[in-house]
């Protein structure tokens, strides 16, 4: 077997076992949603809620909400517009700026997902992180292990409510 070297050597590769255990989650909440059949992406969420917990947002806004860059913000804008998420109309105060909202499509999506996919993430991420202990590297450890051995779609389903 090979040495996980970013694992080793701890403090020195932070930010790759970051990204790493990131990545890890990104692709366990995808298999979430792609089971459910909604047919968005992970990284798009964050957009959504940010527009649902603020209304209407400009791109810069929406990259600052969600903590990206601009030209991220407006690539991921673009997706969903064209899935029929959100519609992007001049503010009434400033013709020059645009303004992203949800369509009743896009309302329906966060409604259904605040509601199912959302609560079932964040158990599952809270499971695996409920007896985390100690220093920071060995939670990273025990959170890698936990992901080793039981992916998010695995763990704590919630309820849905009737």
């Amino acid at each position: 077997m090979v040495e996980d070297v970013v694992r080793t050597l701890g403090f020195l590769c932070m930010g790759s076992r970051l990204r790493r255990i990131g990545e890890r989650l990104q692709a366990d909440t995808q298999q979430v949603i792609d089971e459910a059949g909604l047919g968005i992406q992970a990284g798009q969420y964050p957009f959504l809620a940010a527009i649902d917990r603020a209304g209407p947002l400009t791109i810069g806004e929406l990259a600052q909400a969600v903590g990206i860059t601009q030209p991220g913000a407006t690539r991921t804008t673009g997706q969903l517009l064209e899935l029929g998420y959100v519609d992007m109309q001049p503010a009434p105060d400033d013709q020059r700026r645009r303004l992203v909202s949800l369509t009743a499509k896009g309302q329906d999506l966060v409604d259904y997902s605040k509601k199912v996919i959302w609560p079932r993430i964040a158990a599952a991420v809270a499971d695996l992180c409920g007896d985390l202990d100690g220093p920071i590297l060995e939670q990273l450890a025990a959170i890698e292990d936990g992901l080793a051995v039981a992916p998010l779609a695995r763990r704590s389903p919630v309820k849905e409510e009737t």
